[in-house]
């Protein structure tokens, strides 16, 4: 066990290395095609190759073939194995020597009570996917959740066709805008307690750490306004986003938040991704 633990963190002390590491965790559970990896860190697809081939090896990281393509994804259970030793061996059983950052005092054992829990869904644009998951919890559960969305590099205004859409399903609209990630990154800020990327590109990106240590997933899914066709089949995409959105905020929305722990949260809400994970008609 010492000699593979010992393999894993050597893997991961080059920073190319690490840097595709991170970018997978990331992505998690998603399997990441190697072009999507190569264009997004800027490698060579020789270089990723090599780099990827060395997380295999250590068993830090799994393939599988779609087609002519490669993907790649954490192996989670791996990863889990590795801090486990780490905690219970190099820290003898006790993880508060080792964490510097344990988590904030709001995010303990059983963190969330008699309080609302707040939520932010990231996307590029803040224009549609993101928008239709914060009105969507809001629907839900508004009065347990205080729901949020931002974009990293917010459109000047939400979709017309994504605001059609709620308008349609008899969502308040009046309050909803597109707006940039850097309001919500004030370190007076409250903290979040969940943080939901929902594009992969906005997960693709490297953003600061989050104050709070929220729990967050990956809820990655098309961008609708990228569809094609006639107006009924773009239309239909923003109504399938929508469907699948619904269907993930209401099993999150089901949680029984005040009685998991912070592991148990993040198991659940990356369940969800892997369960929901095609966009139903």
């Amino acid at each position: 066990m010492e000699k593979q633990i010992l393999g894993r963190l050597a893997s991961l002390g080059h920073g190319q290395r690490l840097a595709v590491f991170r970018l997978l965790m990331r992505r998690y559970p998603d399997a990441v095609p190697a072009g999507e990896l190569a264009a997004v860190l800027g490698l060579k697809p020789s270089t990723l190759s090599a780099y990827v081939s060395t997380l295999m090896q250590a068993g830090l990281i799994t393939q599988q073939r779609a087609g002519t393509s490669l993907k790649y994804a954490i192996d989670m259970a791996a990863l889990r194995q590795t801090f486990d030793y780490l905690l219970n061996d190099c820290c003898r059983g006790r993880p508060d020597l080792c964490l510097s950052s344990v988590p904030h005092p709001e995010h303990g054992a059983h963190p969330m009570k008699d309080r609302k829990y707040r939520v932010l869904f990231l996307c590029t644009g803040n224009s549609a996917r993101s928008i239709f998951a914060e009105t969507l919890l809001r629907s839900f559960a508004g009065e347990r959740f205080e729901a949020h969305s931002a974009g990293t590099n917010p459109r000047p205004e939400v979709n017309p066709i994504a605001l059609q859409v709620l308008r349609g399903k008899g969502h308040d609209i009046s309050t909803l805008r597109a707006k940039t990630v850097d309001e919500f990154r004030d370190p007076d800020a409250a903290a979040f307690d969940f943080v939901f990327t929902v594009c992969d590109q906005a997960a693709n990106e490297d953003c600061p750490v989050w104050h709070g240590q929220p729990v967050s997933a990956h809820w990655g899914m098309p961008d609708p306004a990228k569809a094609e066709g006639t107006d009924a089949q773009k239309s239909l995409a923003f109504q399938e986003t929508y469907g699948a959105l619904k269907t993930r905020i209401a099993a999150f929305a089901a949680l029984p938040i005040e009685s998991l722990d912070r592991m148990s949260l993040q198991r659940a809400v990356d369940d969800i991704a892997r369960e929901f994970k095609g966009v139903p008609s």
